[in-house]
Parts: C-alpha cells; sequence; structure tokens
C-alpha cells in the first residue's frame, strides 16, 4: 500500500480511518460502483492500531436490538467469503456458547432463544451443562446451570478482514492512504469541502468519519458534539497449557505477520491465530474466552469504567504501542472492582470456569479501548450540520460488515438495506441526540455506564438511576413531585410513569388489573392499569411535553408539506390531519399531525420518544431555502386532557364552546383557558374525548394547575407513559420506533388510509407499488392473547408450529379489554382476523388470535 506522501488531490468521497468499519465502508461503496473513494489512516495499513488491531474477533450475534443481530448476520456471510492473504477463509465458525452460573441467567439465556428466533438466527440452542462441556471439554460444567449454543457464531480477525476488504476495495477503484493523520474537515457554505491531513489537502463532496475512539476529537473540530466515549477492557493470553497442546500452530510464515508484530509485537503470534472450539462468554462474571493456539484468550469487562479522556488519546504509527491500548491494570483483574460484581475478581472466576488457566502465567496482557454511545448503539448517518458529512462510529467488529452496507445504502440510494431489505435505524442515527447529550460529562459518565451493563441482564424498562438524571424538567415537574410521580429519564425529560398519589385507585379497579410476577413484571405498576381505566371511565391530565414539536413557516409551507407528507395537506387555518411522511424507500420516516396555525405557519406534533430529533433532522433537510423549520420541543409545554368527562372540566376554565358542532374532531382553536394562552387541538393519543393544549413553557405550570383544580369536582387524576402506553395500543394508535418505522411501507402497517396518491411526496414510486399490492410480504396484525391473565413483552417470536412468522413490535395489557394486546407483521394469510397463531415468551407458548382493530 502507498504511503502518505502519496495523497490525492482530490476525490468524491473520503473516509478517515482505515479500521474495520472505514475498510468495510469503502468495501461496499465501490461494491456499488463508486471508484473515487480515498481511505486516510494515521497508522499503518491493514494494522492501523485502532480496535481493529487488540480486538479478539469474537462474534456473537444473538442480542435484543434486532439491528445489532442483522448487522452481525451480514457481516457473519460477508467474513465468510473473504480469503486472507493466506488462502484461508477470514471467518472461523466454530460457534458460540454463553454459560449461566445463576437461574436468572439462565432465564436470560432463554430470552437469547427467543431473540434468536424473532431475527432468524440459525438453530439456537439450550445446553445443559453436560452439553457445554462436551463441546468445550475444559470447562468446569460443575460451575454452571447450562448455556446458550449459537452455532453459526465465531470470530474474525480484525487485521485479515482490513486486509481482505481493502484489497477488493482497491480492486473496484478505492485508493487506501497510510500514516496520513487527518487534522481537520473544512466546510464552506454548511457543506463538506475537504479535508486536511497531515501531508496535505484532499478536495472532496463527503466525508465519512469512521474513526471510533477519535470520532469525538475529529467532530469537536467541526463544533459537532458526538457523544461518543473510550473506554477501557482487559484482554490477555495464558501462556501455552498442556491441555491445549494438540492445537499448536506457528503462524509466523502467515503473510501478515510481519506488518502485524511491527504494531503489536509479539502478541500478533498469538491474536493471528484463530480458535479452534466454541468461543465462550461467562456473562455474569462479565468475561470471555477464546482460545489462539494453545494458550487461552481471557477478556474482562468484569471492573469499574475506565473512560479515558479522546483529547488525550495519541496517534497510531509504526515503531511504538498503538494508542489504542493502555498499559494493563493488573489490579482490576485480581481485584472485585466492578460496582455490580463486588464478590469475585475476574482472575478467581475465570480460573473456576476453566480449571486449566489456574496458575497459568498470563503471557500478553492489555487494557484495550473501544467505543461507547449513550444506548450501546452504533452513531452512523448524515450529519444534520453540514451537506457530506457522515459519521459511522461506535461499532464492534461483530457488527462492522453489517453498518457498513447499510451505511453504503444509505449514501449511494437514500436508504439504508441489508440484503435488499429496508433495516430501519433511527436508535443508531447520527441525529438521535439531544443537546445535552452532547458534553463530555455526559458522554463520559454514560459511556463509563453502558460499560458498566454491558453483560449485566438489563430489562427492556431499565433506566439511568443515578448518573445524569434531572437534566430537562418539563414546566409541570415540581406538580409531579408533589403528586409522587415515578419519573424515567426519556430523551433527558423527566417524565412521569405512573403517579404513587394514584395508588388508591388500585383497589376500586383491581378486578380488571392482573398481577405481573415475572420478567413482564419489573418496572410495572398496577397503578399504570388503574390511570388507563380512570381515563377510559372518567377523566385525566398527561404531561406530553416531551413530545417532538416542529414549527414550518414560509410562504410556501404548504407546498412543502405537501411534498413531505402522504396525505392531502390542503388545510384551512385551524385543520388538523394526520399524515405520514416516507423516505425514498416508502417506508415510514414518521407519523404526525400537522396544523395549519395561520396562513403561513404550520405546526408538526410527533412523539419519536428518544429518537424524535430524527425526524427534525429529516425535516430540515428537505426544506427549501425560503422554508423555515424550527424546533420548538422545548418552547412549548404540551398536555392533554382526556376522558370522558373532559368536556365537563374545560368547560369550567374556558368560555369556548366545546361541543361536537363547534369544535370537532380535528380541529384546533387558539383562545384562554383562564389567564393561560393556549393552542388546543381535539385530538388525543389516548383514543378518548380530550382536547391536547400548547403553551409557551412559562405558562405550563399554571395551566396545569388550572386544568387539575377544575377537576377536582370529578375527580381527574394525573396519568403517566405507561397508562398511554396501554390507551394507545388497544385502541390501534401506533408509536413510532416500535410498531412503525422505516421497514415498513404504508400499507403494510394498515396506514393506507392516511395516503393520497393524488399528491406527490417523497417516496410515492414505492408506496404507489406497495398500493398496488407490490412488496406486501407481511402485514400488520393486532393479537390479543387469548390467556386474558398473561402479559408479555416485545421482541418475541409469533410462530406457526415450529416456523418463526413474525415477531412482537409491542406489546402492553389492555386493561379495557381485558387481555394483553400485541402488534406484529405477519404473512398476508396470518393476518387474517380469526387467525390463531403462537408467541414464545420465557420458554411458555402462548396462543393468541388476530382481532380486528380498533378494539375499543
Amino acid at each position: 500500500m502507498s504511503r502518505g506522501s502519496n495523497l490525492p488531490a482530490e476525490a468524491d468521497t473520503v473516509i478517515v480511518g482505515a479500521g474495520i468499519v472505514g475498510c468495510n465502508v469503502a468495501y461496499q461503496l465501490t461494491e456499488l460502483g463508486r471508484d473515487d473513494v480515498v481511505v486516510v489512516d494515521q497508522g499503518p495499513m491493514p494494522t492501523t492500531g485502532g480496535s481493529s488491531t487488540h480486538a479478539p474477533g469474537i462474534m456473537f450475534q444473538t442480542d435484543e436490538p434486532k439491528i445489532l443481530t442483522k448487522f452481525a448476520q451480514y457481516s457473519r456471510k460477508l467474513y465468510s467469503d473473504l480469503e486472507g492473504q493466506d488462502g484461508e477463509q477470514a471467518y472461523n465458525e466454530v460457534g458460540g456458547i454463553e454459560v449461566a452460573r445463576t437461574d436468572e441467567r439462565m432465564e436470560y439465556l432463554q430470552r437469547r432463544v427467543e431473540w434468536a428466533k424473532s431475527w432468524d438466527l440459525p438453530d439456537p440452542q439450550l445446553l445443559s451443562p453436560e452439553e457445554v462441556e462436551e463441546k468445550l471439554p475444559l470447562v468446569d460444567s460443575n460451575r454452571i446451570k447450562g448455556g446458550y449454543y449459537s452455532p453459526t457464531d465465531g470470530q474474525v480477525s480484525g487485521v485479515v478482514a482490513c486486509d481482505a476488504l481493502a484489497r477488493e476495495a482497491m480492486n473496484n477503484g478505492a485508493t487506501f492512504v497510510p500514516h496520513t493523520r487527518t487534522e481537520d474537515v473544512k466546510v464552506e457554505n454548511d457543506a463538506v469541502r475537504e479535508v486536511v491531513t497531515e501531508n496535505g489537502v484532499i478536495e472532496c463532496d463527503e466525508v465519512v468519519i469512521a474513526t471510533n475512539i477519535w470520532t469525538r476529537q475529529l467532530g469537536e473540530k467541526l463544533d459537532v458534539h458526538l457523544p461518543v466515549a473510550p473506554v477501557e477492557h482487559q484482554y490477555t493470553i495464558t501462556e501455552s497449557l498442556d491441555e491445549l497442546s494438540d492445537a499448536t500452530a506457528d503462524i509466523t510464515d502467515h503473510p501478515l505477520f510481519e506488518n502485524y508484530r511491527n504494531v503489536s509485537g509479539e502478541k500478533a503470534k498469538r491474536l493471528l491465530s484463530g480458535p479452534d472450539r466454541p468461543i465462550l462468554r461467562d456473562q455474569d462474571n462479565a468475561l470471555y474466552f477464546r482460545t489462539h493456539g494453545d494458550a487461552y484468550g481471557i477478556g474482562s469487562y468484569n471492573h469499574e469504567p475506565i473512560v479515558p479522556d479522546p483529547q488525550e488519546l495519541g496517534g497510531n504509527d509504526s515503531g511504538g504501542e498503538q494508542a489504542s491500548v493502555h498499559e494493563f491494570t493488573e489490579y482490576h483483574m485480581d481485584n472485585a472492582t466492578h460496582p455490580d460484581r463486588p464478590d469475585k475478581a475476574p482472575r478467581q472466576a475465570s480460573d473456576e470456569l476453566l480449571p486449566a488457566t489456574d496458575g497459568a502465567e498470563l503471557e500478553y496482557k492489555y487494557n484495550g479501548m473501544f467505543a461507547e454511545s449513550p444506548n450501546g448503539l452504533p452513531i452512523m448517518g448524515p450529519v444534520q450540520q453540514y451537506d457530506g458529512l457522515w459519521t459511522a462510529a461506535g461499532i464492534w467488529v461483530t457488527h462492522a460488515g453489517g453498518a457498513g452496507k447499510a451505511l453504503a445504502e444509505w449514501m449511494e440510494n437514500g436508504v439504508p438495506q441489508l440484503d435488499g431489505e429496508r433495516i430501519d435505524l433511527a436508535h443508531a442515527n447520527v441525529n438521535r441526540f439531544d443537546d445535552h447529550e452532547g458534553s463530555w460529562d455526559f458522554a463520559r459518565d454514560i459511556g463509563g455506564e453502558q460499560y458498566r451493563i454491558v453483560y449485566s441482564i438489563v430489562h427492556p424498562k431499565w433506566i439511568w438511576t443515578d448518573k445524569q438524571r434531572d437534566i430537562r424538567r418539563t414546566p409541570m415537574y415540581h406538580s409531579h413531585k408533589e403528586l409522587d410521580a415515578e419519573l424515567w429519564a426519556e430523551a433527558g425529560w423527566e417524565e412521569p410513569q405512573w403517579f404513587e398519589s394514584n395508588a388508591d385507585l388500585v383497589a376500586e379497579y383491581s378486578d380488571d388489573i392482573p398481577d405481573r410476577d415475572g420478567w413482564e413484571g419489573k418496572y410495572w405498576s398496577p397503578i399504570e392499569g388503574a390511570e388507563t381505566l380512570n381515563v377510559r371511565n372518567n377523566v385525566g391530565l398527561h404531561d406530553m411535553t416531551s413530545f417532538n414539536k416542529i414549527e414550518v413557516v414560509g410562504s410556501d409551507a404548504g407546498e412543502f408539506l405537501q411534498y413531505l407528507c402522504t396525505n392531502d395537506m390542503e388545510l384551512d387555518v385551524g385543520d388538523v390531519r394526520y399524515t405520514l411522511m416516507c423516505n425514498e424507500g416508502g417506508g415510514v420516516r414518521a407519523d404526525f399531525t400537522v396544523t395549519r396555525t395561520d396562513a403561513e405557519r404550520y405546526l408538526i406534533l410527533t412523539t419519536g420518544r428518544e429518537v424524535g430529533n430524527n425526524h427534525v433532522a429529516w425535516i430540515r433537510d428537505q426544506a427549501p431555502e425560503d422554508v423555515t423549520v424550527n424546533d420548538i420541543t422545548s418552547s412549548l409545554a404540551a398536555m392533554v386532557c382526556t376522558g370522558p368527562n373532559a368536556r365537563k372540566v374545560l368547560s369550567k376554565v374556558t368560555d369556548v364552546d366545546l361541543s361536537d358542532d363547534a369544535f370537532p374532531f380535528f380541529t384546533s382553536k387558539q383562545f384562554f383557558v383562564k389567564n393561560v394562552p393556549v393552542t388546543a387541538l381535539r385530538v388525543s393519543f389516548a383514543g378518548e374525548l380530550g382536547w391536547e393544549f400548547y403553551t409557551p413553557s412559562e405558562y405550563g405550570e399554571r395551566l396545569w394547575e388550572h386544568i387539575m383544580e377544575a377537576g377536582e369536582e370529578y375527580d381527574i387524576r394525573p396519568y403517566g407513559n405507561g397508562a398511554l402506553d396501554a390507551l394507545r395500543i388497544e385502541k390501534g394508535f401506533r408509536l413510532w420506533g416500535q410498531d412503525l418505522h422505516t421497514e415498513h411501507n404504508p400499507y403494510e402497517a394498515g396506514l393506507g388510509w392516511a395516503v393520497d396518491l393524488e399528491t406527490d411526496f417523497i417516496g410515492k414510486e414505492a408506496v404507489a407499488a406497495a398500493a398496488n399490492g407490490d412488496n406486501i410480504e407481511h402485514e400488520i396484525a393486532c393479537l390479543t392473547l387469548n390467556d386474558e391473565t398473561a402479559t408479555v413483552l416485545s421482541h418475541r417470536p409469533v410462530l406457526d408450529g415450529d416456523e418463526t412468522i413474525g415477531y412482537l413490535h409491542s406489546a402492553e395489557y389492555g386493561y379495557t379489554v381485558g387481555a394483553c394486546v400485541a402488534y406484529t407483521y405477519l404473512p398476508p394469510e396470518y393476518a387474517e382476523p380469526g387467525t390463531e397463531v403462537e408467541v414464545l415468551y420465557e420458554g411458555e407458548r402462548y396462543t393468541a388470535t388476530v382481532r380486528e382493530e380498533p378494539l375499543v
């Protein structure tokens, strides 16, 4: 490979970083036909000295987030097709086993099986302790309860894969430039113009930041505050073990050995040696293992978080230890320092599970770094501040192949795809973050917390409890505290999940609130059910300030919204319309209501919760220069008063006629609630008679008090997000990011009524094809469990016999219908009302029936 002095003067696309992510993106872009791609890296190639160089390359594919499993699946297939310079396949498909030392972990491994079935991983299995020992003879089966086995898991050398990908990319026309540190990215008129390196400037139209632990450094130069935190974990390799003597291999004649040794030293002869038996995880002790010839590699996350300052990270080049490796901290291996595992040191736990390592010298040992994000998912996509600026960070070797493919499709064709199918990346989108997440205080603390829980049993409703809380307060925060709200963090907002002050309602509605004793009962209160039934039967008030609120202003705002939205957007002032927003592939990019508040002013209201900022970024990106798009989420307090008695309550605080004739459904008015100015919409995500109110934030608390005081006569109660989820799901309202996202087109989602094909909008061609019945492989289906006392959670497989036909996108108990309600997407022949299917949940099969919607 050429040295940095041969830097091209210009390119269409520059990728900064030639680790496993950068090489994957380069390979995929050139496979899609691009031939003017330049990849620059500060270190030598292919052993750049980043995480790809020191990573042991183990690939456990199964995870609860669908995108991680799908990325890993694609990576496995891709790496299996790659050939290293030694003529061998780059991927070692030896299988992977996770063991359980506790009953709680064994239950978790059952969830692994169910996620694997949901995401179409082949042949996931639970093993007895004896079956684990059969596949891994050095494991002491007396120490474990059993294991989870995924036969297609394995290992890939980051260096071998990088080399193979780079060679293929260069054959397709790409240029790789090592020993060239990127110092800056220059922009002009909010668009990328050039990359400044230590060896010269490259003029370009696009830049992909694929620098992993260095991502934050480069972003800061552009005032793009990316919450990427480098974290350290320990990796050690034992001396030769007699028990592995039959696996001795000399790899010093490998074509990449000398290159590898120049960067990593003598441990290269171990790191280049692939495993000959299943890789292993002991998550109860935050440990993982793989063989290196006749030695065992031991990786440990079982220590307190160590989060270096990214501004203090050095660079990589030959002739010294790579900057992604820090000195081994012996203390963290020999002492129990992990805050959740205080009783056993990592070395002790390792020697218990693998007695052959007991007393063995750790021949090689170091603290290696990787990058964490606030939700543990990649940070990728187009950065909204600058045209042509893309990121691909926080991505492991396991997921890099799939992430690289999805990003390349996104860059080239406008829609992320894997194997020809859309994949939704909302929770990995670089634009999902709120302003506070860009602070180093936040990124450091939450990066450390993500490290802490990486091998923990984490409930899907779990929230941070003591780090980076109480950041964003709605105007009603103090009112919520007075009513003993159970506050959960949502995009930094402190939001009520339920109110302890409503505990007295539980006795009133107890016959309609089944107990939850298992996994589904964690982070749940029967008060959620009581609040739900109170709204259905009486009246409630909900704080919805955190919903995304977007203002679109300009003489061409109406024309722009028509191009943005699938529905007919010919609105009079005061009209409210539900519509969808699709991407170029016809996937639903968001659903929202649009209110025309003035001749040239519109209000968009939507909920994306943790990913709602993606909507804002997309709308801004599509808007013409003469249309202004403002995120006014924080400017307006918002609440909804809903339930059969809502009109009676509100009539006490306003003189406005609230009758159906004077104030019909899907209209809005501006008036006063006592002395507070409001924009009121006759809509309700709860599916009952109700009005949403929007007012400048400084009025929010007083508006809340006015409505609560007016409702005392009717025993009005506040209600939290738990009740809202139950209310909306039994009404059939979709929640974007769960049962609605870009993998679905409007007709698959049952929302064809929100599409007007007489108008032109983004993605129309693909949507029109779906309207004709093309590309409809799955349709939304509303299920209720036949066991009226049972509740299940999402992401579990829907079965016909032993065949997986779908998975649960969302699920919640429907207190009004008296059954758990779930939404899934099934092949059309299964989506017919009356069809019976089964849901696999916590190892049990539950019969469920497809129902006509809405249920309420």
